[in-house]
């Protein structure tokens, strides 16, 4: 029942959108494209009268007969974003603007340094007059709107929030960065002591654009929630939901109730950066490149259904597929049913729907049991080429049976099994060793390029296998051993930096360098501590826990060494039957009447407010969740046979490469706000 309520929430915001671009060029940045591409993508858009749909960019315009503008953007309208609507419309011939924003008035008002709600929408009204002054016009029409458009519904049970993506939480390096700006008095101890109001002003703004968002979701679903955070990210975020302003009045009528767990990502990332051997989704996200402007699907080459030649450049010349499916029901099944299971059991049924679907169309297929081939898979979808009919009726499922084709014969497939023997072997070493010993294990692959071979680890990979050592580790001791270690690996990892010829994306972004000829060795060596610094962080991030505190499992006489999910450990303490006070699990008052009664449980029994006492849990991934750790959850809540309904929303659908860019970037504390 909630969940057909998170739906509706979900419809009603873009049916909104669909109201205003009758008529009209719209014009959508990318999250807010992305959202629409899961939701009902561009046919929706074109279904409900829109003209066209272009990217918002400077570059961009409409044609001399277009009188009608609708921009969809994610972000505050001011700053960059404004610049971006007058260069459009100075290019155009509008008549009729509407722009709809994401962020709602009162964010505006931070963002504009006014600290108290005021009556009516100034900000929205001063720029409705900026748009007709573009115009050339002051009675041209104009109108400025804000609508929730937040998440993008990857799965019944899964959400993504792509306005968010690289939203990720505090680590240790980022309290320095904060205390260099403030007195030695008024320097924090911890992450824990931070508020909002202690972080740059770009940081603050996203966080309340997140909350602001979030209570529009629960308004939409008429939820009163309780909220729990576990890391510090979390706990700021969760504690400034509890005590919005505009939270505390809608849950006075809400008919719903539910939990909130917010949980930060930086807890744990060994998960986010193993390659688990028997997960298909990871690989085909981690092998496919994205979809331009897309964070969670990819391009998948349609050439092998056409009759053009296979050639690197006929993959431009016929339009990609992709893994959303929002409007081909039998392939969203299909879709859903990859993300839920084990490799093999989700190949097993892709040629299960790729049969069926061959059967239903009377094509000459043969079927043979046994191992699924990639061959086997393509000798199916060859059946399906000169057939038009066949072709349009199951093109949703062809495009994922392709996009599994296309990963299972790529060379980074067999590579994953590479990756998964070495974060075994560092399983079994910590269990025998310390750390030095697992880190002379990596030091003689770190390589130059010029003798690097094909199937040798790159620093994108390297800087992957650095981040899942440290983070299994946990605490680690101090000694002369392991600064010497690290001290011979910076050594290398500074000349391997400088030797790139080309840089990739990741050591563009971690370096701030475009050209590998920036790389100087004195920039090499101040990223490469830099690094190393993040990496010593997360030894530490979960020294403060009662009950979490290890993701290690060091293994005995029969059992091997194994890594324990922070988000598995999480959702047994929420969903055990015995219903223990969770210890790491932090509950954050709402008003006064939730703190008294936490206060009284010290004299009196109380029950405290558990994050299974309410019929639907929201389990909040600050920083993202793998398509791993979502099957590993609903296998979780499955057998725990509870009635709780779980929900994920999430900043981003994780693979690897997304951890390294993410904590070690440069521009962490200061996100892209539009401004």
């Amino acid at each position: 029942m909630v969940s057909l309520g998170l739906s509706d929430s979900l419809q009603k915001p873009w049916e909104t959108v669909f109201t205003k671009v009758k008529r009209a060029v719209v014009f959508m940045d990318a999250p807010s494209a992305e959202s629409l591409h899961w939701y009902g993508g561009a046919l929706k858009m074109f279904e409900a009268g829109a003209l066209n749909i272009k990217e918002f960019s400077s570059f961009e315009a409409g044609s001399a007969n277009q009188k009608k503008a609708v921009f969809i953007v994610s972000t505050l309208i001011k700053g960059r974003t404004a610049d971006t609507i007058k260069d459009i419309i100075g290019l155009s011939s509008f008549q009729y603007t509407v722009v709809i924003t994401a962020v709602s008035h009162s964010v505006h008002l931070l963002a504009n340094n006014v600290s108290v709600e005021i009556a009516g929408r100034p900000v929205f009204d001063q720029f409705e007059e900026k748009l007709c002054e573009w115009m050339g016009n002051m009675n041209f029409t104009t109108e400025v709107m804000h609508v929730p458009l937040l998440l993008a519904p990857l799965a019944p049970h899964l959400f993504l929030t792509p306005s968010f993506t690289m939203l990720f939480p505090l680590v240790p390096q980022d309290l320095k960065q904060i205390n260099s700006a403030r007195s030695e008095k008024k320097r924090f101890t911890s992450l824990h002591d931070l508020d909002l109001h202690s972080l740059p002003p770009t940081l603050q703004i996203k966080i309340m654009c997140l909350v602001s968002s979030l209570n529009c979701l629960f308004e939409g679903l008429s939820i009163r929630e309780e909220c729990f955070a576990v890391g510090a990210t979390s706990r700021l975020i969760a504690g400034e939901l509890a005590n919005y302003p505009q939270a505390k009045n809608r849950r006075k009528s809400a008919q719903n109730r539910a939990s909130v767990v917010f949980i930060d990502r930086v807890l744990d990332l060994t998960g986010a950066v193993a390659h688990h051997g028997d997960n298909l989704l990871e690989k085909i996200l981690s092998t496919l490149p994205l979809l331009p402007g897309h964070t969670a699907d990819v391009k998948v080459s349609m050439v092998e259904l056409s009759a053009v030649q296979m050639t690197d450049e006929a993959q431009n010349i016929i339009a990609p597929g992709c893994l959303a499916k929002p409007n081909d029901p039998s392939a969203r099944v299909l879709w859903e049913a990859i993300l839920g299971m084990k490799q093999k059991e989700a190949i097993m049924e892709i040629r299960r729907h790729l049969v069926e679907a061959a059967s239903k169309e009377n094509l000459p297929i043969k079927m043979n049991l046994g191992r699924v081939s990639p061959e086997q898979l393509v000798s199916f979808i060859h059946l399906f080429k000169n057939n038009f009919k066949a072709l349009e009726s199951h093109c949703g499922l062809l495009q994922l049976v392709l996009a599994t084709v296309q990963t299972m014969k790529h060379p980074c497939f067999s590579r994953w099994d590479d990756f998964l023997a070495f974060e075994r072997l560092v399983l079994q070493i910590l269990g025998e060793s310390e750390l030095p010993r697992v880190l002379r294990q990596l030091l003689p692959l770190v390589k130059l390029h010029s003798v690097r071979k094909e199937e040798d680890y790159s620093l994108d990979d390297l800087l992957i296998l650095l981040v899942y050592i440290y983070s299994i580790s946990g605490e680690i001791r101090m000694g002369d051993e392991l600064g010497d270690t690290e001290e011979e690996l910076k050594k290398a990892l500074v000349h391997a930096f400088c030797a790139e010829p080309e840089l990739s994306p990741l050591l563009q972004k971690i370096t701030g360098c475009e050209s590998s000829s920036d790389v100087t060795l004195r920039k090499a060596t101040s990223v490469v501590d830099t690094i190393f610094a993040s990496l010593r962080d997360l030894t530490k991030v979960r020294a403060h826990m009662k009950q979490f505190r290890s993701v290690y499992n060091p293994g005995n006489d029969v059992h091997q060494a194994s890594y324990n999910p922070l988000l598995k450990q999480i959702g047994e303490e929420i969903l055990h039957v015995d219903r223990h006070d969770p210890l790491d699990i932090e509950h954050m008052s709402a008003g006064l009447s939730d703190r008294l009664k936490t206060g009284f449980g010290m004299f009196m029994k109380v029950n405290r407010p558990h994050p299974s006492d309410h019929p639907l849990l929201i389990i909040f991934l600050v920083g993202g969740i793998t398509a791993y750790e979502m099957r590993m959850l609903k296998e979780l809540v499955s057998a725990q046979k509870t009635a709780v309904q779980v929900i994920v929303l999430t900043t981003k659908l994780l693979k690897p490469i997304d951890i390294p860019e993410l904590l070690f970037a440069l521009d962490r504390l200061h996100p892209d706000i539009g401004v």
